[in-house]
């Protein structure tokens, strides 16, 4: 076995020690946000409790926050939760909201699709030949993979949310013209969507400016919501799509110019 630190480090070995594995699981979430004890017991070759262990006593020690599936970052991930806990909360609704959203879409020569998990899930539904602008990676792989022109928004890019940010990316949003942008948000009210922070909401905001015409999508648990940065007004909404019952929607209902209900 080659001597030093750098081998024992690659020395499955160690992860029979637990303070050796909370370390590499430490350093995972310094550099993903997130991690699935599902797939880290997989890789490390130990069992799925004996890694929940390790993260709960991270999470007692402050250093991580326990979260469905496994553990993120102590203050969340800079977009809220991680992708890969986003995207299996709420599914099947975010799934449907996706369906009734995709006719909306038709005759559009170009879309630009955000880096929310309800807005990924409308890549199945795309028309053929539509072109999408997106900075979200699993936005960009199911488009390529379905043989559909991209424009790739690039920038800083964070693991957690699998999505491009920062300055360059809404410079490049800022730069676009589309038919339709298609936005996911944290949260709705009566007074517009939010989104989970300041640099996300601009490249939103910079979609909205862009589009001829501007879809949000929000499942019902994001409805009647707040959260950190309001990044548009009803008016600059032409058609909010959620599965909320119509009871929590009556009282703001009439600020939207359309609302798509998808039962």
């Amino acid at each position: 076995m080659t001597s030093g630190s750098a081998a024992a480090l690659d020395d499955p070995v160690r992860y029979t020690d637990a303070p050796a594995r909370r370390e590499s699981l430490l350093a995972r979430l310094a550099t993903t946000g997130y991690v699935s004890s599902a797939d880290v017991a997989a890789e490390l070759e130990v069992s799925e409790m004996t890694i929940r262990r390790d993260l709960r006593r991270l999470a007692d020690e402050g250093l991580a926050r326990r979260v469905p599936g496994g553990a993120s970052l102590p203050g969340g991930a800079p977009d809220g939760e991680p992708f890969e806990v986003r995207v299996t909360e709420a599914a099947t609704e975010k799934r449907r909201v996706a369906e009734v959203a995709a006719p909306l879409l038709d005759g559009a020569a170009t879309v630009a699709l955000d880096a929310g998990t309800t807005v990924a899930a409308i890549v199945e539904f795309l028309p053929e030949g539509v072109s999408v602008v997106s900075h979200s990676m699993p936005v960009i792989t199911a488009c390529t993979a379905a043989g559909l022109d991209v424009m790739a928004l690039g920038g800083f890019y964070e693991p957690a949310t699998r999505s491009f940010t920062g300055p360059s990316t809404w410079r490049a949003a800022s730069e676009q013209s589309v038919d339709v942008a298609v936005l996911s948000c944290t949260a709705i009210d009566a007074g517009g969507p939010w989104s989970a922070n300041p640099v996300d909401a601009e490249i939103k905001r910079a979609l909205v400016g862009a589009a001829q015409r501007v879809v949000v999508l929000a499942d019902g648990h994001k409805v009647g919501a707040r959260s950190r940065v309001r990044f548009a007004t009803p008016d600059d909404v032409d058609v909010l799509v959620t599965d909320a019952p119509a009871e929590r929607l009556r009282a703001w209902r009439p600020a939207y110019a359309e609302v798509l209900h998808a039962d």
